[in-house]
């Protein structure tokens, strides 16, 4: 299995550098299939040594590592897939296949590696190759989205670095194996970065304000991807790198719980008063994350209920990223071909799994996360026995507010073709697969499971009949919330320092701007010199926390 494995690792790469090659075009939606192929036949004891690279790289499958293997690499196949037809006419899809390809290389290599190393460099390359999926249509709107998406992944990078160098330094510097990782005492400035840094890509409240911007910007397949598989990889992150299950961290575990339950709800408010479905599913992402968040929290606060809470959280991850990137999907159908009453029923079935309706891969994925927090103490336990339930009424009322957007949308004037298959796909592939991960699932077809997952729909619905009678107005936040304000604030003191600056002032700072600042930019921006400055400071860093 070896080989299938440096295969998986290769493909994506290979083929974005013969991106414009014809027959490239034709094979790269099937670049992720051997990692499918791995995920699905590979057995566990599944490793690819390789001690000249880097500071030993270690790849391969563990039970954590296939479930994300698996969700990464089907989702990405069919948004590649979907991507062919979708961007057929688009004369920058060359360039969009190219970035596509490497963002996914990155992220199928994070979920191989067995390492510290080889995992931040697949997280790195995936981070920042996205930015060229966020950008692609070169939109104004594009741009500043890609600026604010670019400036939260420079700092959760940097967040993250720090927070592995002081994990690696706990250990003595030694094995960077996740086995041997996880095994150490860890401090918590170490655990906070770390939390912090896979928190910018989860979408913590605070460090989500990139999502709600890419997301209307890049195209549909790009953000079925984000949404549907890249959140997941902070997730894995915290699985990686955390001590869960060996070490009590009440501190972190509180605070990252606080902030997953903030998110929840958050996110419902914040995503029932957007009018673009695209910009809804992004904060229905924030409130999705929030649970899983909770659960990976608790796990850090309460070591002896992991063992319970991490089947729930594979689960909820592997139904999230079927459902989430479905809705993405079916939003692009919407937008090529209209909305018609079949596309609409289709729609409704992720969007019902994601709000838990019974018999959907979301009830059996919350009920499970329900059983897991079952086994912490009090006050939490009743916190969340209170909170849960109206965090599906929320959701309920999400996936009711995105099918009342997109009903009665036109068709647009782009590629229809190619568009049904690999949607339809990934909708059978999000009513199976949750069930086939959960083994034996009897306990969710019981009565009383039944009972807990119809009421919060219900709820729902009666509460959108009641808003609907209400005659004010709907009230609107602006996408990015948080990130409006600061820039509305400095766009209006550049306004007044403009306005109220001297005149002789102002010639100077005119001189400066059209000379001096202009000699500087391009000396600096030289790749040699910036470079250099950068490794500079990079070494900096490293020294001066390695001395601490």
């Amino acid at each position: 299995m070896s080989g299938l494995l440096i295969v998986a690792l290769l493909a994506p790469l290979l083929l974005a550098v013969v991106g414009g090659w014809r027959p490239a075009a034709r094979l790269a939606p099937w670049a992720p299939l051997p990692a499918l192929l791995l995920a699905v036949a590979a057995p566990d004891d599944t490793v690819l040594e390789l001690p000249w690279l880097l500071l030993g790289t270690q790849l391969g499958l563990d039970e954590t590592g296939r479930v994300f293997l698996l969700l990464t690499a089907l989702v990405w196949l069919l948004a590649g897939w979907f991507a062919r037809g979708y961007l057929a006419g688009d004369p920058r899809q060359v360039r969009f296949r190219g970035y596509f390809l490497v963002t996914q290389a990155g992220n199928l290599a994070l979920c191989l590696a067995l390492d510290a190393g080889s995992f931040y460099l697949g997280f790195s390359l995936m981070t920042f190759a996205a930015y060229g999926l966020v950008v692609h249509s070169g939109s104004t709107e594009a741009r500043r989205a890609g600026t604010i998406y670019l400036v939260m992944a420079v700092l959760g990078e940097a967040a993250l670095l720090a927070g592995i160098l002081l994990a690696v330094q706990a250990g003595g510097g030694g094995d960077l194996n996740f086995e041997a990782l996880t095994r150490l005492p860890l401090g918590l400035p170490a655990v906070t970065l770390l939390v912090l840094g896979f928190g910018v890509k989860v979408g913590l409240p605070l460090l989500h304000m990139w999502l709600p911007l890419a997301h209307p910007v890049a195209p549909v397949p790009a953000s079925a991807v984000l949404s549907g598989v890249m959140l997941k990889a902070g997730v894995l992150g915290w699985l990686r790198f955390l001590p869960l299950g060996t070490q009590a961290l009440p501190e972190a575990g509180t605070a990252l719980m606080t902030a997953g339950l903030v998110g929840m709800f958050f996110g419902v408010v914040a995503g029932l008063a957007q009018r673009d479905p695209k910009v809804l599913l992004a904060y229905s992402s924030i409130s999705q994350m929030g649970f899983l968040a909770l659960a990976v929290g608790a796990g850090m606060a309460a070591p002896t209920a992991w063992p319970q809470l991490w089947p729930a959280v594979a689960l909820y991850a592997l139904h999230h990223a079927l459902a989430k990137s479905a809705l993405f999907l079916g939003v692009g159908v919407v937008d090529r071909r209209g909305a018609r009453p079949l596309v609409l029923v289709a729609l409704a079935l992720p969007a019902l799994a994601l709000a838990g309706a019974p018999l959907t891969g979301g009830a059996l994925a919350k009920l499970e996360l329900k059983t897991g927090l079952a086994s912490l103490s009090p006050p939490w336990l009743d916190v969340i026995a209170l909170l849960l339930p109206l965090a599906a009424v929320g959701t309920a009322l999400l996936m009711l507010r995105l099918l009342v957007l997109v009903t009665g949308r036109p068709a647009s004037d782009g590629e229809r073709r190619g568009l049904l298959v690999p949607w339809a796909a990934l909708l059978l592939a999000g009513l199976i697969l949750p069930w086939w991960l959960a083994g034996a699932p009897g306990k969710a077809l019981g009565l009383g499971a039944l009972v807990d997952s119809s009421w919060p729909l219900a709820a729902a619905f009666a509460l959108w009949l009641l808003a609907r009678a209400w005659r004010g107005g709907w009230p609107v936040i602006p996408p990015g919330d948080v990130v409006a304000v600061p820039e509305r604030l400095l766009v209006r003191l550049l306004e007044s320092w403009r306005r109220w600056q001297p005149p002789v002032i102002a010639a100077r700072w005119r001189g400066v701007d059209g000379q001096r600042l202009r000699q500087w930019e391009r000396v600096l921006g030289a790749w040699p010199l910036a470079a250099a400055l950068w490794l500079v400071l990079l070494m900096g860093g490293i020294l001066a926390m390695l001395r601490a």
